[in-house]
């Protein structure tokens, strides 16, 4: 049982890293039509969750963290200039 655990640790990991690398990529533009798409579609799981019509109670957490890497990389390569 702890081995599957591991592995499915490892691989989330390892997500993070591509996910990352793949931010860091994108120019400042694309990161911010991206942050754009996000904050949108916060405010729609926002409503969902309010008029109890939401399916997927953890994409909040997920569009909030993606939102928060985005800023960070985008404040990285402001502070880089």
């Amino acid at each position: 049982m702890a081995a599957k655990i591991k592995k499915a640790e490892a691989r989330t990991t390892a997500e993070k890293v591509n996910k990352h690398a793949e931010l860091r990529a994108k120019t400042p533009d694309e990161l911010k039509d991206q942050l754009l798409g996000l904050k949108k579609e916060q405010f729609n799981l926002r409503f969902q969750r309010a008029t109890q019509q939401l399916e997927a109670p953890a994409r909040v957490r997920i569009v909030r963290r993606e939102i928060a890497r985005i800023k960070t990389i985008l404040g990285e390569k402001s502070a880089a200039k």
